[in-house]
């Protein structure tokens, strides 16, 4: 967050200094007003740079067993750039080291899926799931251990958290 604010800071200042450029070419003709307006333009070009590039910037940091299963792109009214073009705020991930079959029932799957999400600072959950891979019902463990039946979903067959669990 710091360095985030530090580098806005920092584009304001050059785009503010191609306004006094600007200004200084033509001898002082260009209007004062172009400075504060470029300082502006500079920086949140700067952070709607950042918006874009969230998602693949954390893609390069994953190690290569995670699999990202899912993304969400949703556009923001507040933001009304990503209503025209949407970006991706959230996405989940399977470790596929995390990946284990139970020893009686081969169909049953344990694996921790985590959820990274692009708000004021970036949040980043995990949750250990249980997935019958038979049924493809998909259901959440709880804190104290136990399988969260209240939350079961069923998953379709050409989903991609599916095909990347219950495949060999």
């Amino acid at each position: 967050m710091f360095w985030t604010f530090v580098a806005t800071v920092i584009c304001g200042l050059g785009a503010a200094g191609i306004a006094l450029g600007i200004r200084a070419v033509t001898r002082n003709k260009a209007p004062k007003w172009l400075i504060p307006v470029f300082a502006g333009v500079g920086m949140l070009g700067y952070l709607i740079y950042g918006e874009y590039a969230w998602y693949d910037h954390k893609l390069s940091r994953l190690p290569t067993e995670a699999v990202v299963v899912n993304t969400e792109s949703r556009g923001i009214y507040w933001r009304p750039w990503s209503m025209v073009f949407p970006y991706v705020t959230a996405f989940s991930t399977v470790d596929t080291q995390s990946i284990a079959r139970d020893t009686n029932n081969p169909d049953i799957v344990r694996f921790t899926l985590y959820r990274f999400e692009q708000k004021i600072t970036d949040t980043v959950s995990h949750r250990v799931h249980i997935i019958n891979c038979a049924t493809r019902e998909l259901v959440p463990i709880g804190s104290d251990g136990t399988p969260r039946v209240d939350n079961l979903k069923t998953l379709n067959r050409t989903d991609v958290l599916y095909a990347t669990v219950c495949t060999d």
